[in-house]
């Protein structure tokens, strides 16, 4: 057995200065040292830190608004009223029972092995909420989309959205493009981060909000670098002004001048470990990364500061209405942020999970985020943000036609909805669709990796020149612009 190389608790003066630089800032700080560690590493990292898009972009930053659960399309931005029109029908003694049961998409996905139709629904389920056309462009939208539907000529509705998990496993698999069984891929913020340079070195260049998926489910895979590195993975914000990065804040008792003197003794100290090994690029970049934490240690706070904003700005987003305080804030958190150059702004919504009690669940939960979402479409219109600033809703897949326990909806992955809004797309425009019952995704069917192609396309990226030697990935991994909601 080989002794430690340095005995009885001892350490090299370069191990020690290294140990004492990390414990500060977490993963805030490890993504800004990537920033700096990625211009010496090698040949191919020094060509990508470079940074430039591929070709010119409509968008700089993408507010990516995910709902955790399953949000039902029925009620939200598909409305389909042949299942009030059959409900309480089976679909094999609907009018639909052939345009369901023996389409491709059916035989190829949803039978079971044995070539059986798998009971995935019981009785057509009629939907829980009214629906009338809304805005100039007449697109059909839920009572409870109140907000949103008054945005609705700023936005582009995707309603032939599919997946192959049917578990919550899907909502790293909207993130990623692969199913959990095929392991962890770099997430969809990360290929942004990645590809992209950085507009303010003062912040984190991918930021997340509201928690993510549970571990069940991906976890933090949904907002994981994977294999691009852990520089890449996306940042946890808390909007306490206190402490809103994890191990980011210099402490209660310490003064900022006091922090001023601690890094710049950091600084003389690995100076003076720089000149005894020049050749050191992980080492060079430590050196820079000290003067990045101060400043982003100065700049978050103020950032997540929201009493700085106007009393009819916080009322936009709800602030201060209970229901929509919680989406409001991480929704006006997100405008600050973007418009002080952050890249990838990722709010994660729960709850939308809906086996029983759909009607109660989704008016809840829509109540929630209707407000806020439509508050930031109508704040980033105004100041004129809303060209550069792509905004994305999605879900990891729909909810079933039939119903689930009497008074909900099963897992539905063959057809749903998704929008975006914003960053060179267009406004009022419905792409795609489902069958008459909303069963499955029939015209220009999109698998989620289309959606990533998409705001990559925007951003100035083409996905496969962000291919990694040595990492082989598949043609569905990298999907493809959808052309027609592109101005």
């Amino acid at each position: 057995m080989q002794p430690p190389k340095y005995p009885c608790g001892r350490f090299s003066r370069r191990q020690l200065l290294a140990d004492f630089g990390m414990g500060f800032t977490g993963l805030a700080l490890g993504a800004m040292l990537g920033q700096e560690q990625r211009a010496t590493a090698s040949p191919l990292i020094e060509a990508v830190s470079e940074r430039q898009p591929h070709f010119a972009p409509k968008a700089k930053s993408v507010i990516w608004y995910f709902m955790l659960g399953g949000t039902s399309h029925l009620e939200s931005f598909d409305p389909k009223p042949e299942v009030n029109k059959h409900a309480g029908k089976t679909i094999d003694a609907s009018p639909h029972k052939s345009a369901v049961l023996d389409s491709p998409f059916y035989r190829k996905n949803v039978r079971d092995f044995a070539g059986t139709p798998r009971a995935l629904m019981g009785t057509l389920y009629p939907m829980q909420v009214g629906f009338r056309k809304r805005g100039a462009s007449g697109i059909e939208v839920s009572d409870w989309w109140r907000h949103v539907g008054d945005r609705i000529d700023d936005i582009a509705v995707v309603r032939s959205m599919w997946t192959t998990d049917n578990d919550h496993a899907a909502q790293l698999q909207f993130h990623t493009g692969r199913h959990i069984f095929d392991g962890f891929y770099p997430s969809i913020g990360s290929w942004v981060h990645y590809g992209l340079g950085s507009l303010n070195d003062n912040l984190p260049q991918f930021v997340v909000m509201g928690g993510g998926p549970g571990d069940c489910c991906g976890g933090v895979g949904a907002y994981d670098g994977s294999y691009l590195g852990p520089e890449h993975t996306g940042v946890p914000l808390s909007l306490d002004p206190a402490n809103p990065l994890a191990f980011g804040t210099p402490g209660a008792n310490v003064r900022v001048d006091e922090r001023r003197q601690q890094l710049d003794l950091l600084q003389e100290l690995n100076g003076l470990a720089g000149a005894e090994y020049p050749d050191d690029a992980a080492l060079r970049a430590r050196i820079k990364s000290y003067e990045l934490a101060f400043r982003m240690q100065m700049s978050v706070p103020e950032l997540v500061r929201l009493s700085d904003e106007t009393q009819a700005t916080q009322d936009l987003y709800g602030l201060n209405e209970q229901p929509t305080q919680s989406v409001g804030r991480m929704s006006l958190a997100a405008r600050r942020l973007v418009e002080r150059g952050v890249r990838f702004v990722q709010i994660f919504d729960d709850g939308w999970d809906a086996h029983s009690k759909l009607k109660e669940n989704h008016s809840t939960r829509i109540k929630a985020v209707d407000k806020p979402i439509a508050g930031l479409l109508a704040d980033l219109k105004q100041r004129g943000m809303l060209e550069e600033t792509l905004v994305v809703f999605a879900t990891e897949f729909g909810r079933t036609p039939g119903a689930e326990s009497s008074d909900g909806r099963d897992h539905h992955p063959y057809g749903f909805s998704v929008w975006m809004a914003g960053g060179g797309l267009k406004g009022g425009v419905v792409h795609g669709a489902t069958d008459e019952i909303g069963f499955h995704a029939v015209e220009h069917r999109h698998y989620v990796t289309d959606i990533h192609a998409t705001v990559l396309h925007q951003l100035g990226l083409e996905a496969h020149r962000l291919e990694i030697p040595g990492h082989k990935r598949l043609e569905l991994d990298f999907g493809a612009p959808i052309r027609e909601i592109i101005a």
